[in-house]
């Protein structure tokens, strides 16, 4: 799944949707990534970020949902994980119909 192949953990999902949510408008703002760096490690988010840069939406997507499936999310951190999703979408003050889309989408993927 990662650059490793090992399968991500649920704090390196978190950062890999977080930043496909502030990719979700087209341009990722430094409000939105010093957001998601505040909500993770150094490390964590250098290595995420260099996997999220390499794969397309198709990808993130199909990532995302097989991830969500083999962690076993409760719902009070799924609750929690899409608080964190709609911080970045707000981030910029703006919540566009590229974000709304996407916000959507991620319900199906999550839930």
């Amino acid at each position: 799944m990662n650059k490793s192949n090992k399968p991500w953990s649920k704090e390196e999902l978190k950062v890999y949707l977080l930043l496909l949510s502030a990719q979700a408008d087209s341009l990722q703002t430094k409000e939105e990534i010093d957001l998601i760096k505040s909500k993770t490690n150094k490390t964590t988010f250098e290595a995420i970020f260099e996997e999220f840069k390499k794969d397309d939406e198709d990808t993130s997507l199909n990532k995302i949902e097989k991830a969500v499936a083999r962690l076993k999310f409760s719902h009070m951190e799924l609750a929690d994980l899409r608080k964190e999703i709609n911080e970045v979408f707000h981030s910029d003050k703006k919540f566009s119909a590229p974000e709304r889309y996407l916000d959507k989408l991620l319900d199906n993927l999550i839930y």
